[in-house]
């Protein structure tokens, strides 16, 4: 979680200027926190948060970080309501432009601990969590409100920044739209979708990612011409990163899309492959290929890729999208579906990170 006014997003710089912190503007056990964050352990990182809040002498950006990660841990664990009760206290206007816009929050009101420095230190995570809440509580519109609210308050930010800050607001600008996108997108408003991945492109024509988001939006509303030429724009880029597994991957997957569209799913299977040769961990690569060979009506190979990846690379494939696929393949292949669904659901206890939404085995 990175201080607006940082220069970069390393914890271990300064807030204002990126230079390196002292030992003492160091958070205490910030590490463990990273740590446990990085590995989903939300439960640990809560107990842990905990004891951190007791530490003596923190500073105020050190208690804003650590009730920002109270909140996330909340989240991450679906205890939205908590979550949102751990934000409460730290609003000064909770539908304002700037619902963080509070003396308390700012490094100039307090000299002794920050001497020459100015500006907020309201982590930007922190704004996108509380954009995000609302709709996990179910008012969609809210969210909805919060993130358009907070990319006119990103917007506003640019223009006044030097050349190194303004590009990191313009990359909080994308992630603000990338999450208004995927949001219009899971609610098939792919006309709204279309809008904000263009205003992107505007600003960057050659990135792939986009241009390949922009191929998949353009085949759900079936403009398959306009999705051929957005993967075709993004094939034209192979030369300047030949090597790339990446990209590699995400023009094998493009490729594939097209083929499942003709309905030619071997050659979609084929594409598939290529991309879990080059990465085994590539979990959308491998959770296609399998509907794949399920739309091939070879439900039992379908269900060996998904098992296979499950215990070749758990870290993963134990996501809610594959799980789902494996246990809808279960109940159209197998009548004691619910014990093998049972059996999964222990195994994933066992692996799957604190996040992990275990409703989606439909025990």
């Amino acid at each position: 979680m990175d201080p607006e006014g940082a220069a970069t997003a390393t914890p271990t710089a300064s807030p204002a200027t990126g230079e390196p912190l002292s030992s003492s503007e160091l958070l205490p056990d910030l590490d463990a926190l990273v740590v446990l964050a990085s590995r989903g352990q939300w439960r640990s990182l809560s107990d842990r948060l905990s004891r951190s809040r007791s530490l003596p002498s923190l500073l105020p950006h050190h208690r804003l970080l650590l009730s920002s990660l109270t909140a996330l841990s909340l989240f991450k664990l679906r205890r939205f309501s908590d979550a949102a009760a751990a934000l409460d206290p730290l609003l000064s206007s909770p539908d304002s432009s700037d619902p963080f816009d509070s003396p308390r929050f700012r490094f100039e009101s307090y000299p002794d601990h920050y001497p020459s420095r100015s500006g907020s230190f309201v982590p930007f995570a922190l704004r996108l969590l509380h954009a995000e809440l609302p709709q996990r509580l179910g008012d969609r519109p809210q969210t909805l409100d919060r993130l358009y609210s907070l990319l006119d308050l990103v917007r506003s930010r640019i223009p006044h920044r030097s050349t190194g800050s303004a590009d990191q607001w313009r990359r909080r600008e994308a992630q603000v739209m990338a999450a208004l996108c995927a949001n219009h997108f899971a609610h098939r408003e792919f006309d709204v979708a279309l809008a904000l991945i263009r205003g992107l492109l505007e600003r960057d024509p050659a990135d792939p990612a986009l241009l390949s988001r922009l191929g998949y939006v353009q085949l759900q509303i079936g403009d398959l011409d306009g999705a051929r030429a957005s993967f075709a724009r993004v094939e034209e880029m192979r030369d300047a990163r030949r090597g790339d597994p990446g990209f590699e991957n995400l023009l094998g997957r493009n490729r594939a899309l097209g083929f499942v569209v003709a309905k030619d799913f071997a050659s979609a299977v084929r594409e598939y492959e290529a991309c879990i040769e080059r990465d085994p961990a590539d979990v959308v690569a491998v959770n296609n290929k399998a509907l794949c060979l399920m739309y091939s009506r070879d439900l039992s190979d379908s269900i060996k890729v998904l098992e296979g990846a499950l215990e070749s690379v758990p870290t993963a494939a134990v996501n809610e999208t594959l799980i789902v696929n494996l246990c809808s393949m279960y109940e159209l292949a197998y009548v004691n579906h619910g014990e093998i669904k049972k059996t999964l659901s222990s195994w994933i206890a066992r692996v799957a990170p604190d996040d992990f939404d275990p409703s989606c085995t439909r025990i």
